[in-house]
């Protein structure tokens, strides 16, 4: 019976050869379409990876457009399936693998998850600021020819908005209210960097249509606050949850992980409480006569000024520099600059800290490590407690994870990866796993001499990813209400009142920022792995070129080309 089967088997693929290698597309061809038709619909994106052809459009969710997106998305989907294992290299049949979750995910949201029909910040945060500053965030070609991208894309915000107007029916209140709490920063946005940036160009005629069409979009944007305020935050009475079927899909397609739901909660809920208990032994090393969230207290109030926390950032960066070569943690294969600056207006309620990197086809490799400092109009109070957010350990951390040898270090590797779509696609289990694995795996290897506040630091931020993790998913699958959600910052992750409200609002509209965790225990499970196949030649740093190398694939992806097969990723 096995020897029929192997037969029937081998039969099969010598048709699909025969037969299936004139009926299929060509691969090179069929992933040169996808990405003209991706970056069509996400022209901003496009402008990130460096595809300057779309420096003049600017996304817009009409109902006609969603529509078109749909019908498309489903016949490129159709082509792909064409595409016969058997006739794939490996790296080809990888690549096609992904490209099929990601227009799976593209329908996902387009017909199932709407956000286009939800999150009024979705129209003025990710759409018009976002992609304004994506064309002065770098100098990639002469000022005047950005202008006049600037130009035709401000020509488009007042049909964006119109858009938004008409799609946004009912949606969840905490989402009108993070728009509304969003949209000032966004104005001031306009109001004064949009003309600081330009202001240097030569052509008198060209900057006066900038500024007829840039106080134009001020003006729709002030509007559109008004909206907001008046006529759409009471009519907001919608859910933003998810339910399990759409959250586990959601994991399906993007980051190509199939595990239940309730089987996710138990790993989260394990490494939660596995930290925890880590956390409370060091901190009877450090002082075993105080209580733990004594301590905790105490080192997050040993924190500097806010206009101190950038050049401590730098200082940090080039220690780790020196740290990885020196220890042979993983290959940085160039020097390209990374600014540390403050985090752009219109971005900067939901972030603390986040690196913004060139795209893979852009001439100029700048990166920017963005900073977000407390508002100057937050009482003292309030101030201080964000700033515990950035205690000296958690400068520490957060170097780690957005420099070196987190998202910078990833970046670099851009040149060496091994195909377009490994270049131009990613996952956030993957970028935002190894970034969050390398805070622990430094201070594993050495990195702060034992420093017990350092690893206490490490462990409380471990924490708030094991939070994230486990709110995401009983927020949107579960029971659990927004107050809950706060609170269970507050009580398992030491976190203030302040930034607990920050991260349970993001938990609504970022439902897979679990994806912090997921990815990191991801990678420990790879390099374990990893690590029993190469027996006595196992290298930490091959293996972490070896990961880095594939870009930001999907986990099991990852798995499949270091491995040789996908296995467990957990």
């Amino acid at each position: 019976m096995r020897t029929l089967l192997r037969l029937f088997t081998i039969i099969i693929g010598l048709l699909y050869f025969i037969y299936g290698n004139a009926a299929q597309p060509d691969p090179r061809k069929l992933i040169d379409e996808f990405f003209s038709i991706y970056f069509y619909y996400n022209p901003t994106q496009g402008v990130l990876a460096g595809l300057h052809q779309y420096d003049f459009l600017l996304e817009n969710n009409n109902q006609e457009s969603v529509t078109r997106k749909v019908t498309t998305y489903k016949k490129l989907l159709n082509k792909f399936k064409k595409l016969y294992p058997i006739n794939l290299t490996n790296q080809q049949l990888a690549d096609r693998d992904q490209i099929i979750a990601v227009i799976n995910s593209q329908l996902l949201e387009l017909e199932k998850i709407k956000m286009w029909k939800k999150d009024p910040d979705f129209y003025s945060s990710s759409i018009i600021a976002n992609g304004m500053f994506v064309l002065i965030s770098r100098n990639f070609a002469p000022l005047d020819k950005r202008l006049r991208a600037i130009i035709a894309r401000e020509k488009q915000a007042a049909s964006v908005l119109e858009s938004a107007r008409h799609n946004l029916k009912n949606p969840p209140r905490i989402y009108t209210e993070i728009a509304l709490q969003q949209i000032p920063g966004i104005i001031r946005f306009f109001e004064q960097d949009m003309p600081m940036a330009v202001k240097n160009t030569r052509d008198t005629k060209l900057l006066m249509e900038f500024q007829r069409y840039n106080q134009k979009t001020i003006l729709e944007l002030k509007q559109y606050q008004q909206w907001l305020r008046s006529y759409l935050l009471p009519r907001s009475l919608g859910n933003f949850r998810l339910g399990t079927n759409l959250y586990h899909k959601k994991l399906v397609y993007n980051e190509m992980i199939d595990i239940p739901i309730q089987k996710l909660l138990v790993i989260g809920y394990a490494d939660l409480r596995h930290n925890q208990a880590q956390l409370k032994k060091t901190a009877k090393k450090l002082d075993p006569h105080r209580h733990t969230d004594e301590i905790m207290r105490e080192l997050a109030h040993n924190h500097g000024s806010p206009n101190q926390l950038i050049p401590d950032l730098s200082k940090e960066v080039n220690n780790l520099v020196k740290f990885i070569r020196l220890h042979k943690i993983a290959t940085i294969p160039s020097s390209s600059t990374l600014y540390i600056k403050e985090t752009p207006a219109f971005s900067r309620a939901l972030s603390y800290a986040g690196l913004d990197t060139p795209g893979p086809y852009e001439k100029i490799q700048d990166a920017f490590f963005n900073v977000t400092l407390p508002d100057p109009q937050w009482s003292p109070k309030k101030a201080d407690e964000y700033m515990q957010s950035f205690d000296h350990g958690s400068v520490v951390t957060t170097a780690i994870h957005e420099a070196y040898p987190g998202h910078n270090l990833q970046f670099l590797w851009t040149k060496f990866m091994p195909s377009k779509t490994r270049k131009l696609l990613y996952v956030d289990s993957n970028a935002e796993g190894w970034a969050h694995y390398c805070e622990q795996m430094m201070l594993d290897m050495g990195y702060g001499k034992g420093n017990l506040k350092l690893r206490l630091a490490q462990l409380r931020d471990a924490l708030l990813r094991d939070a994230r993790f486990i709110v995401a998913l009983r927020l949107h699958t579960g029971n659990m209400t927004i107050e809950q959600g706060i609170q269970f910052f507050m009580r398992e992750a030491y976190q203030t009142r302040t930034n607990a409200e920050l991260e349970t609002w993001r938990g609504t509209s970022d439902p897979t920022y679990l994806n912090y965790t997921l990815g990191k225990l991801s990678i420990i499970k790879l390099r374990k792995d990893y690590k029993k196949a190469q027996g006595i030649h196992f290298n930490l740093q091959k293996f972490h070129d070896a990961f880095l190398r594939q870009g930001g694939a999907p986990i099991p992806l990852v798995r499949r080309a270091i491995l040789g097969h996908e296995g467990s990723p957990l």
